[in-house]
């Protein structure tokens, strides 16, 4: 398809040098470059790959009574909310 667009002289001078070494078409490099940015775009991000759910506790802070320099209590709370917790 023929079509007229405006491009950068110097990536228009970049892309006719890889055409005249390729023995190539200036449109087929500039299709190539255009399929590579496609194809990249429709690729998922890295960062779409992960998504951390966050979520805000009904009471932030730590409960009534918890010091958490208090290694003793720490470990007694631990252990008793492990003898809670179904096997």
């Amino acid at each position: 398809m023929r079509t007229t667009v405006n491009i950068d002289e110097r990536l228009l001078g970049q892309a006719k040098l890889i055409a005249a070494r390729e023995h190539r078409s200036i449109g087929s490099v500039l299709e190539e470059a255009l399929q590579k940015l496609l194809d990249d775009e429709a690729k998922p991000r890295s960062g779409a790959e992960f998504v951390l759910h966050t979520f805000t506790p009904a009471r932030p802070g730590l409960l009534p009574g918890v010091d958490l320099a208090d290694k003793e209590l720490m470990a007694q709370l631990l252990e008793d909310s492990d003898a809670d917790a179904p096997a």
